[in-house]
């Protein structure tokens, strides 16, 4: 019950105070707002492709998308108009699972993924609950799936339909296919999220390297991996000829316009207060990020020959996506969805952690405080608004956020710890345990 509560309190504070404040804000400094559907460059650029034969990356589609997402082409000249241009942006072989749904209004397929988003996300609690083999009971699941679908970073990319959630669901069922044996049709899977590369490299990496460690038992998985890469690659090449040249030079402009930043570099700029020396927070950053990336390298080749079905290689899997969510150039909440099989972890391991020194308590207590606020916040800011004044809760609208580096950070920290002191016990299974 008070997990139901604490995710309905997020969603009417997304809809009825965020929402709000962003509109008004909107119109105070002329800024437009369209459908704000992170699906719609996409679906877009799939119809003008497959119907009409037109450059998804082209300038005329960009100004189509941006009539669409923004309600009218931008104007460079306007200083509040958005710095991003919401190109294609994407490997042109995101349009192949778009295929089925391009004869149809944009509104409809907007209710489908939705619809789609929703039961992807809530069925990713369980997912990762088998994958790290614990088992618990249906109350204990179903507050999972609660707090999963009502917290900050799901409710804004399933707002947004931003596609970092559908990638996170189709990760989840991955791994789950590799934990139970199904490991071509893992191999499938893992190789459609690369339509999000930046989301995909660390955990693909892991698991070639995983295979790589035992090829005999174990090939399936890259086979099918290569296999649907080179398929989808190939399609691609036919429907648009060069297409990754295209796809490079949106992707440089992306990253012009819009400044995109790592949770770590915009740490350091917050914390070291260099905001105004981006090259230098950018060069730390960038450094601390390798020395991340090979830390967990370290760690992953420790655990290398961990069987799918020993408890451990869910949780090596969750290290590999608290670590993306570190080190992706992107800052955005929704791509935080990665962090929920490292906050599972976390929680199934509390015990261990209560029985180390008393840091380890302490970075615990302070890790689930943090993960906590965005719902004290919420459920604060409903209380303000049905009780004071809705006023005074559109004056909070920040106060979910609070949490939004920091999280991460700590999280990552948290699991490395974790696996880092562990010791593997073998290729042995492991039960379900409580």
């Amino acid at each position: 019950m008070i997990a139901a509560l604490a995710a309905a309190s997020m969603w009417f504070y997304f809809d009825r105070i965020l929402a709000v404040h962003q509109i008004a804000d909107a119109a105070e400094h002329q800024r437009p707002r369209g459908n704000l559907s992170d699906l719609y460059p996409r679906w877009l650029g799939a119809r003008e492709l497959l119907l009409h034969h037109a450059n998804p990356y082209s300038d005329d589609i960009t100004i189509e998308i941006q009539k669409g997402y923004y309600g009218r082409a931008l104007d460079p000249a306007r200083p509040s108009d958005p710095k991003d241009r919401q190109g294609f942006a994407y490997p042109v072989y995101v349009i192949f699972p778009l295929a089925p749904f391009l004869w149809l209004p944009f509104h409809d397929v907007q209710i489908l993924f939705h619809g789609t988003l929703l039961l992807l996300t809530a069925a990713s609690a369980w997912l990762w609950l088998r994958t790290l083999r614990w088992s618990l009971p249906w109350p204990a699941i179903l507050a999972s799936i609660a707090l999963v679908l009502g917290n900050v970073p799901v409710v804004q990319g399933i707002k947004l339909q931003q596609l970092s959630i559908l990638v996170a669901g189709l990760l989840a069922l991955a791994m789950v296919c590799v934990s139970e044996g199904y490991l071509v049709s893992a191999g499938a899977l893992l190789a459609l999220t690369t339509i999000k590369p930046q989301l995909a490299w660390v955990p693909i990496a892991t698991l070639l390297m995983w295979a790589v460690g035992g090829w005999r038992t174990r090939r399936g998985f890259a086979i099918a991996f290569l296999a649907t890469m080179l398929l989808l690659l190939v399609g691609a090449e036919i429907v648009l000829p060069g297409w990754w040249k295209f796809f490079v030079a949106g992707l440089t402009q992306y990253r012009q316009y819009t400044q995109n930043q790592s949770v770590i570099e915009v740490t350091i700029s917050q914390l070291v207060g260099i905001e105004g020396r981006a090259s230098l927070a950018h060069l730390i950053a960038e450094g601390l990020s390798a020395v991340a990336v090979l830390a967990c390298g370290f760690v992953m080749w420790k655990w290398k020959n961990v069987d799918a079905t020993h408890s451990e290689f869910g949780a090596v899997m969750a290290l590999t996506l608290a670590l993306t969510v570190l080190v992706v150039p992107m800052y955005a909440p929704y791509n935080q969805v990665l962090l929920l099989p490292a906050i599972l972890v976390l929680w199934k391991e509390r015990k261990e952690f209560l029985a180390r020194s008393g840091w380890r308590r302490t970075a615990l207590a302070i890790g689930v405080a943090i993960l906590m606020w965005q719902w004290i916040a919420s459920v604060g800011l409903v209380f303000v608004y049905f009780l004071i004044s809705r006023e005074r809760a559109m004056q909070g609208w920040t106060w979910p956020f609070f949490g939004t580096f920091a999280l991460p950070l700590w999280i990552f920290g948290l699991i490395f710890i974790h696996l880092r002191t562990k010791h593997p016990k073998g290729n042995e299974a492991v039960q379900f345990s409580q």
